[in-house]
């Protein structure tokens, strides 16, 4: 890891979202400095899931050896960021660094995303990133150190990383354009970067964005830290930087990354807008032997089904629905995993998934492996669905046959998958059973 060396003794760190995850860690690391931090969240009582709050944190700053002022922020209000900027130079005198680490994420596509969650990451990320640079700038402009930095991502204009979660992506994108123009217009004055992570970060997001040992693909929020700590200790002159974290660290003369790792020697999950070409990425998943993983989605009711083979088939409420006899590949595979489904298969797993399938066979079809001796076919089963699964019916023979990673097909915009991830990786194991017999 990297070392402290003291440069930031004495500094007024004003970091959004420090009361856990990821600002915490960099409050931490300058703390050890003797650094001042301010604590600006929205956490002031203990959460019902989520870990921290803001007065917890200042504990742990203090016990680290910094100052802190906890303050109750929350980014879409500028008068709250107003009054904690007050707050901050009475008591420290200033402020030197401005990390806007605070964010919101919703990893869905346009029709399933609200627009009460459209303003959340608008407003959070972008405006709240905006107003929080505003505000600090004129006490910024006084100090010799002089930084703000994003935790944004290089803007990568390649549409897979828009088509799957627009409004997250311009959200967070509008974070790194206040690098771009707040670099040129205060060159010389107050540095302004972006910081980014080269694979999954374990925090408590990632924790309800994914599935059952989703921490394990993940590195710890020290990485960030560390690389952050690098950043801030540097000149004024470092500006207008889009800065990846383990590319950052190995210039600093890092070579042991296992440190940082959740669990050291497990394949890691990259992070998202990193490769100009999303197939590369998805191949580097793909060797790394790693998923991406998300929860957000809808849930759907329906009410009739088939089997592959067009016979009638009893569902789940006992119902019978109309025999239609599908033919090629897809009905094939569908005929064949009916066939291996069976009683453990479906203990286990517990979970219903819908396919929306286009192309030759294309339409929707279903895999029931939570209710009775579980059951496949074309239409809708009259049960909540789990997963959603879109895709071509190519793709899906191929994915099912063991030719088509289901990591590759997500990573390159092949397959999209909306609901509970947890049960889409239990499917994708499931893969391996029934790609044996196909």
């Amino acid at each position: 890891m990297l070392p402290n060396t003291g440069k930031l003794a004495g500094c007024t760190l004003f970091i959004t979202g420090a009361s856990r995850g990821i600002g915490k860690a960099i409050a931490l690391k300058a703390a050890k400095d003797g650094a001042n931090i301010v604590i600006a969240a929205k956490t002031g009582e203990p959460h019902r899931t989520l870990p921290g709050t803001i007065y917890t944190a200042a504990e742990e700053i203090e016990a680290a050896g910094g100052k802190a002022l906890p303050c109750i922020v929350n980014v879409r209000e500028e008068q709250q960021i107003v009054d904690a900027v007050e707050k901050a130079v009475q008591k420290f005198g200033g402020i030197d660094i401005l990390v806007n680490n605070a964010s919101a994420i919703s990893l869905t596509g346009t029709l399933e995303t609200p627009a009460k969650k459209v303003d959340l990451m608008m407003s959070a990320n972008t405006r709240g990133t905006y107003l929080a640079s505003k505000i600090c700038l004129p006490h910024l402009r006084k100090s010799n150190i002089a930084h703000i930095l994003n935790i944004s991502p290089p803007i990568n204009l390649n549409p897979i990383w828009f088509k799957n979660h627009c409004a997250y992506t311009i959200s967070k994108y509008g974070m790194s354009m206040c690098v771009l123009g707040m670099a040129e217009e205060f060159r010389g004055e107050v540095a302004v970067n972006a910081l980014w992570p080269q694979t999954a970060i374990h925090t408590s997001a990632m924790d309800m964005l994914g599935g059952a040992g989703v921490e394990q693909q993940c590195r710890k929020t020290d990485i960030l830290a560390d690389a952050a700590y690098c950043i801030l200790t540097k000149p004024k002159s470092f500006t207008g930087n889009f800065v990846i974290d383990e590319n950052l660290l190995r210039e600093e003369g890092i070579k042991n990354f296992d440190v940082y790792a959740v669990s050291p020697g497990h394949p890691l999950l990259p992070d998202f807008f990193l490769d100009v070409d999303p197939n590369t990425l998805a191949m580097k998943m793909e060797a790394h032997g790693a998923s991406p993983v998300f929860r957000e989605g809808k849930k759907i009711e329906s009410a009739k089904h088939e089997g592959p083979d067009g016979a009638k088939h009893e569902g789940p409420d006992g119902a019978e629905s109309a025999a239609v006899k599908p033919l090629g590949p897809v009905a094939e595979t569908f005929k064949i995993i009916q066939g291996a489904i069976s009683e453990d298969v479906v203990r286990s797993t517990q979970g219903v998934y819908l396919f929306e399938l286009s192309g030759d066979e294309g339409g929707t079809w279903y895999i029931d492996l939570k209710n009775k001796a579980g059951s496949a076919g074309i239409g809708e089963p009259p049960v909540k669905v789990d997963v959603v699964m879109s895709m071509s019916s190519g793709d899906f023979v191929k994915m099912f046959s063991g030719k088509l990673k289901p990591t590759m097909a997500f990573m390159s915009g092949k397959l999209k998958i909306k609901g509970n991830m947890a049960l889409a990786m239990k499917l994708e194991k499931m893969m391996t059973q029934f790609s044996s017999k196909l």
